[in-house]
């Protein structure tokens, strides 16, 4: 699996105006909308769902929404820079700045583990994360995103 296989150059988005977790749900909602034709409302419950089952926030400032739902054919993701970080009750207590957000079918199984492990695997790379932080243009943060395809995943 590639990241360019879940990530469409127009799913990555830069906020500024972004003050809590339910305003980023909806703003993936309005994304999920316009990028993948899925309803955003069921994207926004099926996220705020997930994160009630404990907080995606996994440290060093990056946060990893994800869910599973009816309605949609195949795993996508989509990740947004946020301007002025956001608290995210991640375990390390700092704000979360970068958000990759994946989702998928709920029959997805291994398809759903391996884009979560790739996606995982990516913003684990300090080097990315600066990249990512250091950067305002969407295009400029997908390219930093999908540059180093890989086929592995674990």
């Amino acid at each position: 699996m590639l990241m360019s296989d879940i990530l469409d150059a127009n799913a990555v988005k830069v906020l500024s105006g972004c003050t809590s977790k339910k305003r980023l749900f909806h703003d993936l909602g309005a994304l999920a909308e316009g990028v993948h034709g899925l309803d955003p409302t069921v994207v926004i419950e099926a996220l705020i769902e997930r994160e009630n089952l404990g907080p995606t926030a996994v440290g060093k400032g990056i946060a990893l929404p994800h869910a599973r739902f009816d309605g949609i054919d195949e795993v996508c993701g989509m990740f947004v820079r946020l301007e002025k970080p956001l608290e995210f009750d991640a375990a390390d207590k700092q704000p979360v700045d970068l958000i990759f957000a994946l989702l998928a079918p709920v029959n997805a199984g291994v398809q759903h583990l391996k884009a979560l492990a790739l996606v995982s695997r990516t913003m684990r790379n300090a080097d990315i994360c600066a990249k990512l932080r250091a950067n305002s243009d969407v295009a400029a943060l997908h390219t930093l995103l999908t540059a180093t395809e890989t086929n592995q995943a674990a």
